[in-house]
């Protein structure tokens, strides 16, 4: 933890919106409970989530097809909080390209996944980091965006590379994650060849794919655990 801890039992509830993907959240509930400075279970938070892997793809929309993910994605942010949510947080990259348009008309405050994350990159990679995300996370330049708010290098794959990224993510939404760890391990080794730099877990999907290759934890900036951490932080301290 990279935070104090000002309280035992946190006051505060986490909302949730998951599903985006299904893996992605079952692992940040897991990171949530292993990570959290607690002796029991009466110490952990309070939670309270919807998972809806039914709204749009992000990506999908973003690329130029299919539905737009906006109006499901704020209905049920404002869902979770109408149950009592006092914080929260998306498990998703790519929605808080959308999030963004909205987030100041949300109830309660939200953990931002993207400022977590490039956070956290900062401090394992001061040179900069490597880019590793949704076709349509790149495309939005929404890590971008605030990276250079903070003066932060990200660098970006190049498209052959960007390809098998994707191609990484797609094997573990379709519940084929040692094949997709595989072929992530193939694309970051390449990448370090060019410029040995951390590289950021962009999509939920990817710190999945990381953790079924031997590389070395320390290269890699999960945004899962970003995100696990900042909601963290913001409850117990």
């Amino acid at each position: 933890m990279n935070f104090k801890v000002s309280r035992e039992v946190p006051e505060k509830t986490l909302g949730i919106l998951g599903g985006l993907g299904p893996a992605a959240s079952a692992e940040f509930l897991r990171l949530l409970a292993v990570m959290a400075p607690a002796d029991s279970d009466q110490k952990h938070p309070e939670i309270i989530m919807l998972s809806r892997p039914s709204i749009p793809d992000r990506s999908t929309f973003i690329m130029g097809n299919g539905p737009s993910p906006e109006g499901k994605l704020k209905e049920g942010l404002l869902q979770v909080a109408s149950w009592g949510a006092d914080i929260l947080a998306v498990p998703c990259n790519t929605a808080h390209y959308f999030i963004n348009r909205f987030r100041e008309d949300l109830p309660v405050p939200l953990v931002h996944i993207v400022e977590s994350t490039v956070d956290l990159a900062r401090e394992k990679g001061p040179e900069g980091s490597w880019l590793l995300a949704t076709e349509g996370t790149v495309k939005s330049g929404v890590y971008e965006e605030y990276a250079n708010k903070l003066g932060y290098s990200l660098f970006l794959p190049s498209k052959e590379l960007q390809n098998r990224v994707q191609e990484s993510i797609r094997l573990v939404k379709a519940n084929r994650t040692e094949e997709g760890g595989k072929l992530l391990k193939e694309a970051i080794l390449d990448l370090w060849k060019e410029r040995e730099i951390p590289v950021i877990a962009a999509c939920t999907e990817i710190p999945l794919a990381y953790g079924k290759t031997d590389l070395p934890e320390a290269m890699c900036v999960s945004s899962l655990a970003a995100l696990a951490e900042a909601c963290l932080e913001k409850l117990y301290s």
